[in-house]
């Protein structure tokens, strides 16, 4: 892949820049804007070369057309903020909005379009509507970087088809990604442990069969820990579950048996009448779930237990939360593991917080992304990437 610098000379050049922008949003309110931060680096790095700098980016999951709430015009103004500079909003994404503003660009402006989700071109089956809306995009620039590491295991017009079409680089953003993703998955320093959470075994089926390959040992939490206790044979009362899969997750636990992985699990559950902060709650053993009640967090001997896994490991890569941190009741189990990689952080072990809900839990509960050794900005293309999947959006720039 071409890095930036292999583009040449970019004053005065128009240069498409695809970014990861896709924030949470309370009405126009950012609640997190790690990826919007995270962002910043190449942009500003291309505005100072004398780029004409213009960035392309998604938010949320529209229908292929216009809708307020998933307008970027919040991020254009949090962009303009960190960067210390205005950020001009196109109001379409290859329309006349789009167009005027990029004309008016001057050397190292900013330019921000609206959702490219907006057009149903975007995220089109078909190889030729994305083709025809690529071509629009790439009518706007003369040259195009992909930074936008959340995307890239996608085959979307702004992600793929344009660096078919344009001079073509990886950003600062992709750039470490992968670079961090490459040291988990080639020669780790060892020991080396996967902790994954969040609600589904299914959602994770593939990452697991391939990190029993690689791993030492794999933590398991969040809601899909129940699949692997109902395979252990423990009753889990009301909470999530997977039927369907605790067959295969047995295969997982003889499978990493026979290659020497291994597999924790909790000891210990918060266990509630309903899905409620304001739910009765007590801590159980994984052995004693009530049949009316659900498991929402890991108990707090697992949290010891777990910490416990952690304390001489050299990597760890962690996706999902242990339980439902967003409420307060809940939080304890996530909080003490992020804690955990903290510590092991602080003596200079490798640690890699997968992005998504992952991400957003560390910094609701307080934590500082320098904390940890690294935090990904796309936990979707994070899993893939363990997978050993190819990334559309990376094998592309190999090709360009």
């Amino acid at each position: 892949m071409q890095a930036i610098a292999d583009l040449g000379d970019l004053r005065g050049k128009r240069v498409l820049v695809r970014s990861d922008l896709n924030v949470p949003l309370d009405g126009a309110t950012i609640t997190d804007d790690g990826r919007i931060r995270a962002s910043v680096p190449t942009i500003k790095a291309l505005s100072e070369a004398g780029a004409r700098v213009i960035v392309c980016a998604h938010l949320g999951r529209p229908k292929g057309s216009p809708e307020d709430k998933y307008s970027l015009a919040p991020v254009a103004t949090r962009l303009g903020e960190l960067l210390g500079r205005e950020v001009a909003f196109a109001t379409d994404t290859v329309g006349e909005s789009a167009k005027a503003a990029v004309e008016a660009a001057g050397e190292g402006d900013v330019v921000l379009l609206e959702n490219l989700r907006f057009n149903p071109g975007e995220t089109a089956k078909s190889a030729d509507d994305r083709a025809e809306f690529a071509g629009q995009l790439a009518g706007l620039a003369d040259a195009f970087v992909s930074d936008g590491f959340g995307v890239v295991h996608r085959e979307q017009a702004s992600v793929f088809d344009v660096a078919r079409l344009l001079p073509s680089a990886v950003g600062g953003l992709v750039e470490a990604e992968v670079g961090v993703l490459r040291r988990l998955t080639t020669d780790p320093e060892r020991p080396y442990a996967v902790v994954l959470g969040g609600a589904k075994v299914s959602d994770k089926l593939a990452v697991i069969d391939n990190l029993i390959q690689t791993a030492d040992r794999l933590l398991i939490g969040g809601g899909m820990v129940f699949t692997f206790l109902k395979a252990q044979g423990h009753e889990v009362g009301k909470s999530l579950l997977e039927e369907d899969q605790v067959d295969t997750v047995k295969g997982y636990l003889e499978q990493a048996k026979d290659r020497g992985v291994e597999i924790v699990l909790p000891v210990d559950v918060i266990a509630a009448t309903e899905f409620s902060a304001e739910a009765e709650h007590d801590v159980v053993t994984i052995d004693a779930i009530p049949a009316d009640r659900m498991g929402l967090d890991i108990g707090p001997k697992s949290s010891e237990l777990f910490a416990d896994k952690l304390a001489d490991c050299r990597t760890v890569f962690w996706n999902g939360p242990m339980g439902a941190f967003e409420m307060e009741p809940y939080a304890g189990g996530t909080a003490a593991l992020a804690k955990a990689l903290v510590d092991i952080t602080a003596q200079g072990a490798l640690t890699v917080v997968g992005g998504g809900d992952s991400a957003a839990a560390v910094r609701q509960l307080g934590f500082a992304d320098d904390q940890f050794g690294h935090i990904s900005t796309g936990g979707g293309a994070s899993l893939e990437y363990l997978e050993g999947k190819d990334l559309p959006g990376l094998t592309v720039l190999d090709e360009s």
